[in-house]
């Protein structure tokens, strides 16, 4: 996949699992994820990466990182910055670009 491509769909991804936040289908996925890791790091890694003690889930999300990308650029593994985590929110593509799957996986 040529770089722009790969962005816009990165990009695209980012979106979703942002959007997916609160639903109930991801309750066990992006919503969990987000209260995990504010009850799992300290202060001290929030302060560094946000500027807050103690963010709100939707501010765990602002941070996530590509961690990578695998089966021909179709999905796509997020995380947080600096290897504080095993877990990724991970962003399924099908064969059109069009969003399948988002889930949390460790």
């Amino acid at each position: 996949m040529i770089p722009n491509e790969l962005n816009k769909r990165k990009q695209k991804a980012i979106d979703a699992i942002k959007s997916a936040y609160g639903t109930p289908e991801q309750e066990y996925g992006v919503t969990m994820f987000g209260q995990h890791h504010i009850a799992e790091l300290g202060p001290e890694y929030w302060q560094k990466h946000l500027g807050l003690s103690k963010p709100d889930p939707k501010n765990v999300l602002d941070l996530l990182v590509l961690q990578g990308t695998w089966d021909e650029d179709c999905v796509f593994d997020f995380t947080l910055p600096d290897e504080v985590t095993t877990y990724v929110i991970s962003v399924r593509f099908d064969t059109d670009g069009r969003i399948e799957e988002i889930s949390m996986e460790s």
